[in-house]
């Protein structure tokens, strides 16, 4: 007799992916949910420096200058902050999506600037007091 040697599933393995399943999707809406609160400033960061601190509520476009030059331009819209113009040739940091929750960034590796949303409690904290 050659019987099949296929497992089949019973009821406990469907409840016990499903369970799995169910507690992978909370925690990561808990844990999405737990980093977006209090963004309420975005901070740039030129050649590891603190270029400067803006409010996510006030709507502009921000220069970030190098040498004289404008090597970047941020813009602040509707709580989100966005890479609009950058003077590298990748264009990687201007093709990321816009940020808004805390601890989100962009990043552009060429210029060596750093974009950071940050909280309302911890906005004066740098990476290394954190």
């Amino acid at each position: 007799m050659n019987k099949s040697r296929a497992k089949r599933m019973t009821k406990a393995d469907l409840i016990l992916i499903s369970l799995l399943l169910f507690a992978g999707i909370a925690g990561f809406f808990a844990v999405r949910t737990l980093t977006g609160k209090d963004a309420v400033t975005v901070r740039i960061l030129s050649d590891g420096e603190l270029y400067g601190t803006y409010r996510l509520s006030e709507e502009q476009n921000i220069p970030i200058l190098k040498n004289g030059n404008v090597v970047n331009t941020l813009q602040i819209s509707g709580r989100n902050a966005d890479m609009i113009q950058a003077d590298c040739p990748d264009q990687l940091c201007v093709h990321q999506r816009a940020i808004s929750r805390q601890g989100e960034t962009i990043v552009c590796l060429p210029n060596k600037i750093v974009v950071e949303i940050a909280g309302g409690s911890d906005a004066g904290l740098d990476s290394i007091s954190r």
